[in-house]
């Protein structure tokens, strides 16, 4: 069964509406396949939309495995928040009270290093750093011993910067309190108790067993498989979970309740309050970034992996939630356009038009540069009343030495003050991004991405 013809099978008119959209998305964005789920209420609604791989091509259905990226990282959280319940682990004592030989570039991180500090992306270190190291049992031991020639960005604590790395070493600290791998303490903790029995890490032979979804990436010449499909089982806590949409409901609906035994309700309170501003991507709590949509507050997390973009966002007040799952590097555009389209569609919430500040080259002078993390570089120039941002990948996922993606266009941006921006073109379009200034009031950092890129040039060729 086509798309279309997937569409026009649903009988609920909310759903109907949002997959009529999902798919619009689909055929401008050439996107190969969706699995999307909403739950409302007492409803969960799902279904598969395109195909699951362009070489060999099978129907999606909402039972489709997807890897779901950095909602892993919640889980990660959630299995966190478990053990300080036991007693085994507090938040703000020292990583290196739990792990005596844990060493990173900074001294100063090495011996204040908290739990906290990695659940909320604190850290302060160049923190998209990734390596296949092999599928033994000692694959994350040995992720976190590379770790330590990691530079520092910024001082521990006081710059809000996505930091993939952190959740290596929160994932060891499980291994370590728990005297189990981190898959097997997972699928103990979490995947067992909450029935998620279409929820795996790589390798498992269960995956292969079933209906899977391979990612796509647009070149100049067509959209192509993305290889490798794997990420390498030292990632599992930073982004390693595969999964499908309906599982992902039921995860919605026990973070949303009262701990189905396994957890105290007061800890998923506690992982919805918000620990510091993550920029544009609102408040940051314990793994999930918490935004507003007028009186309303939601949760969530994205994921992404190579060639697979995953979305996913609760909210508790309302028994609402939203997954998708795609399989293309642009399935992050569909993934926003869907959750804004279900908040208007199933509780009546339009996000209102951000005011733009205009801004001559004198005034963008000060901004005007080029900024350079792990994964990216960034080249910020002046244009018309605002500006453009040009982004170079650089390669480096899911190993150091992987080549770069295909190219990303470049975007425009307009400031809506305070050194805050909202960009006008996807694949970021809506994303709010800011600029951070140092002690002395010069600005430092481009915070696009989530990431925080530090300054390296002040002047860029027009």
């Amino acid at each position: 069964m086509n798309r279309n013809s997937v569409v026009k099978s649903i009988k609920d008119r909310s759903f109907k509406e949002l997959c009529a959209h999902v798919v619009d998305d689909m055929k401008r964005l050439d996107v190969p396949g969706v699995s999307i789920a909403v739950w409302h209420n007492d409803t969960v609604m799902s279904a598969g939309l395109g195909i699951t791989s362009v070489d060999h091509p099978l129907p999606v259905t909402a039972d489709t495995l997807f890897q779901v990226g950095s909602i892993s990282k919640t889980f990660t959280g959630t299995m966190l928040m478990q053990l300080a319940e036991a007693g085994k682990i507090d938040l703000d004592t020292p990583v290196k009270s739990y792990l005596p030989k844990f060493k990173m570039a900074d001294s100063n991180v090495t011996a204040n290093l908290t739990t906290r500090h990695l659940l909320t992306h604190t850290g302060g270190w160049m923190g998209d750093y990734f390596n296949d190291l092999g599928n033994g049992d000692e694959a994350l031991e040995l992720m976190v011993k590379s770790l330590r020639t990691l530079p520092q960005i910024s001082p521990l604590g006081t710059l809000w910067s996505y930091n993939n790395a952190g959740f290596n070493i929160a994932g060891r600290l499980i291994e370590v309190l728990t005297k189990q791998t981190y898959e097997q303490a997972a699928q103990q903790m979490l995947f067992n108790p909450l029935k998620l029995s279409k929820s795996f890490f790589y390798p498992n032979d269960a995956i292969l067993t079933q209906r899977f979804a391979v990612g796509h990436q647009k070149w100049q010449d067509g959209v192509r498989v993305a290889n490798p499909w794997a990420i390498g089982r030292a990632a599992n806590a930073v982004g390693g979970v595969v999964s499908t949409v309906n599982d992902l409901m039921r995860y919605a609906q026990f973070h949303s309740g009262n701990g189905n035994a396994i957890i105290e309700r007061s800890s998923l309170l506690a992982m919805r309050t918000a620990q510091t501003s993550a920029g544009g991507r609102g408040d940051m709590g314990i793994t999930w970034f918490i935004r507003q949509h007028g009186d309303v507050t939601s949760y969530g997390h994205g994921g992404a992996t190579k060639g697979q973009k995953a979305t996913f966002r609760f909210i508790p007040d309302k028994q609402f939630g939203i997954a998708i799952l795609t399989n293309s590097d642009d399935g992050g555009i569909i993934g926003d356009n869907a959750v804004s389209n279900a908040l208007d569609i199933y509780l009546g919430l339009v996000s209102a038009p951000v005011k733009t500040v205009p801004m001559n080259d004198a005034s963008m002078a000060e901004y005007v540069g080029e900024y350079e993390y792990s994964l990216s570089r960034f080249a910020v120039v002046a244009s018309g009343v605002g500006m453009l941002i040009h982004e170079t990948p650089k390669g480096g996922f899911p190993k150091p030495e992987s080549p770069a993606g295909p190219p990303v266009p470049s975007v425009r941006a307009s400031f809506i003050g305070n050194d805050k921006f909202v960009v006008h073109d996807e694949p970021r379009k809506g994303e709010i991004g800011d600029f951070v200034r140092d002690s002395n009031g010069q600005i430092a950092y481009l915070r696009i991405g989530g990431r925080a890129n530090p300054r390296i040039v002040t002047t860029v060729a027009q």
